[in-house]
């Protein structure tokens, strides 16, 4: 291969030193600037998988708000919301305590912590824990902050 002068004053080294560094260096900015529009692109759609909903399930909305009650039929807290990981149910997350919004403390629990059930008689769901305030209001706190900020 012929190189000119001009080449070997500007570029010292081989040839192809240069043309491996060039290489080198356009692979590693592709490879970091991967990962950085990866994270911003949208995740790609599905045809959707239609379902269908049996008569004793429990929808979200009856469960958001949704008083709990001890075994003695105190009311110990209310589920404010739902923890879902992969495509499942992992918790609910129930406040405790506080009047109006204030003093709130929030603790994550998993859904086998808590009976469900439908009293047809009062035509309204029910939710018992095996845990009275107290013992929640001691549990480790659950905080919105993060991705979880409200």
């Amino acid at each position: 291969m012929d190189v000119d002068a001009s080449f070997i004053r500007a570029h010292p080294g081989p040839p192809e030193i240069s043309m491996r560094r060039l290489i080198l260096a356009t692979l590693a900015v592709t490879a970091l600037a991967g990962p950085a529009l990866a994270a911003n692109d949208t995740p790609p759609t599905v045809a959707p998988k239609f379902e269908s909903v049996p008569q004793d399930a429990v929808l979200s909305y009856n469960l958001i708000g949704l008083n709990i009650t001890d075994a003695a039929n105190n009311t110990v807290g209310e589920i404010k919301d739902l923890a879902i990981v992969h495509d499942k149910l992992v918790g609910y997350i129930i406040s405790v305590g506080g009047f109006l919004g204030m003093g709130e403390h929030y603790v994550a629990v998993s859904p086998s912590s808590v009976a469900l059930g439908y009293d047809a008689d009062a035509k309204k769901w029910k939710a018992i824990i095996g845990a009275t305030k107290d013992q929640l209001k001691s549990a480790p706190e659950f905080k919105y902050d993060g991705k979880f900020k409200r």
